[in-house]
């Protein structure tokens, strides 16, 4: 009988050793998360190996019990410990009966490509993407090209948690050599960019490094590296193309090296964010509102995802209406955008965070932040006679923040929503109004995105990987309209004491 895994223990200890310790917290919506430390960290941890290899135990269950053929790829980041759990984690998945097909160091599309390339159905990559180092975690999947969603995750979480595991044995491992060539392959067999680009590639010392470049290179774009030699502990900036810190430094680099555009990938490379030839930094949802009058026009009336915390224009954008168009606001999280791709088989779905999912012709709809990159430099293909800078500015004018978080325990963070979309319902129903303005529409898919009469809205959600809340705002108006309907949201979060500070703000 394996040991029942164990919500703490304490480090340093034999107990530690022979006992598997898996937080409960760590079971998030689409994925998984664990702090599991590094040297000189003081903060306890919340996993274990011998808690990794009961996830794998726990995945290989479900995978029977789903009637899944129980066949698996695998792969890594860069991390120093990412290899250690990604070989726990295989063990786990071999005492459950799997076939491993591990594909090594890896960004996390090139897992969901090897579902596809190595024709098996289930997919584990051990990434904690741009969390910091000592953190980590898991994507996974059992249905290509979707990845687990909450009751794929609560399922897990429960056969894990209480142990209840099928320990049929009979797994077995493969390795898949020189799979990263492979992928490469895939994407570059193809027409070269046949306008000149001298383009940044940023990947914030993230394990996109190991790839995108050369992959850029072999397209015929002229590439320069920014922080390309993969390092855990992100010396420079955190490799999230969603943080202004790295947003500034890939416009700093355009403007010093007279390049085209700069393209920035997250840590495990499966987000893509843009900067323009002027150094100006254009937010995601905006990148997808110009692809998607790209899509349109060579591909015909589409039907795309977006999720809620992404800009209006995709509803109130003239070109996109004249070209048929229609969009659907969706739950943010990669897991439910690919999700909903799929289901109402759109041509692409577009999050604000850089996660982009393209459908057949253009991808396999999972998301891959170096797809996104060609897309846009495809789009630029297209318009030989614009730059980046003229395509954003053809859009009609809005006023955006950055994706601001305010910290808010994980245990405490989805009580903290329900009781603010309480508070606005309250609201609208006594008819008071909300940065001066009466609310026209508040959106419930996920969180809550206030709409006020000129088109301003704010939203407030709970991260799903992260102990922190979500706020976006934008206008249509104006910066000043902009900047008072942050302060009614934060307003209305302030009655809460759980809230804590914003990592960043207007």
């Amino acid at each position: 009988m394996y040991p029942k895994p164990q919500a703490s223990l304490k480090p340093n200890t034999l107990g530690f050793e022979m006992q598997p310790l898996v937080k409960a917290t760590g079971f998030r919506e689409y994925d998984a998360r664990w702090w599991f430390g590094h040297p000189g960290s003081d903060k306890a941890p919340e996993l274990n190996l011998m808690g990794v290899q009961a996830l794998g135990m726990g995945l290989g269950t479900m995978l029977g019990r789903l009637g899944v053929k129980k066949e698996i790829v695998t792969g890594h980041d860069f991390r120093a410990y990412s290899s250690s759990i990604k070989y726990a984690l295989i063990t786990g998945l071999m005492a459950a009966g799997c076939k491993v097909h591990d594909i090594g160091l890896a960004m996390s599309p090139m897992a969901y490509f090897a579902q596809f390339e190595l024709d098996v159905p289930a997919v584990a990559m051990v990434t904690a993407s741009h969390n910091d180092n000592g953190w980590t975690g898991v994507k996974m999947g059992a249905q290509r090209p979707v990845t687990f969603g909450p009751d794929e995750m609560g399922q897990l979480k429960e056969i894990v948690l209480s142990g209840d595991f099928d320990l049929a044995g009979g797994g077995s491992y493969v390795f898949a050599e020189n799979f990263p060539d492979r992928y490469i392959k895939d994407l570059t067999d193809r027409p070269k960019i046949k306008r000149k680009l001298k383009v940044i590639a940023a990947c914030g010392n993230g394990t996109a490094g190991a790839f995108a470049p050369q992959i850029l290179e072999a397209l015929g774009c002229e590439v320069v590296r920014l922080d390309t030699e993969l390092d855990y502990t992100f010396p420079r900036y955190n490799p999230n193309p969603e943080d202004m810190e790295m947003l500034h430094v890939m416009a700093a680099a355009v403007k010093e090296h007279g390049a085209d555009l700069a393209l920035g990938f997250d840590g495990d490379g499966d987000r893509c964010g843009v900067v323009d030839e002027k150094g100006h930094e254009i937010f995601a949802d905006k990148i997808g509102a110009m692809l998607a009058r790209d899509l349109a026009r060579v591909h015909g009336p589409s039907q795309f995802v977006v999720d809620v915390k992404s800009t209006g224009l995709f509803l109130t954008d003239p070109v996109l209406k004249e070209l048929g168009a229609k969009t659907d606001y969706w739950k943010t999280g990669h897991s439910y955008i690919k999700r909903r791709v799929k289901e109402l088989n759109a041509l692409a779905g577009f999050e604000k965070s850089g996660h982009f999912f393209f459908n057949a012709p253009v991808g396999r709809g999972y998301d891959d932040g170096v797809v996104t990159a060609i897309a846009v430099l495809d789009m630029l293909d297209r318009s030989p006679d614009k730059t980046m800078s003229e395509l954003y500015a053809a859009l009609p004018k809005t006023w955006g923040s950055p994706t601001m978080a305010p910290h808010c325990d994980d245990e405490k963070k989805y009580g903290v929503v329900e009781k603010v979309v309480k508070r606005f319902e309250d609201m609208r129903a006594k008819g008071d109004t909300v940065a001066g303005q009466k609310i026209v529409d508040l959106v419930t898919v996920n969180g809550v995105r206030v709409v006020t009469e000129d088109g301003t809205w704010g939203l407030v959600r709970a991260s799903s990987n992260k102990p922190e809340l979500v706020v976006v705002v934008e206008s249509p108006v104006s910066e000043a309209r902009l900047k008072e309907m942050f302060k009614a949201v934060d307003g209305v979060l302030r009655e809460n004491p759980e809230v804590g500070a914003y990592n960043q703000t207007l």
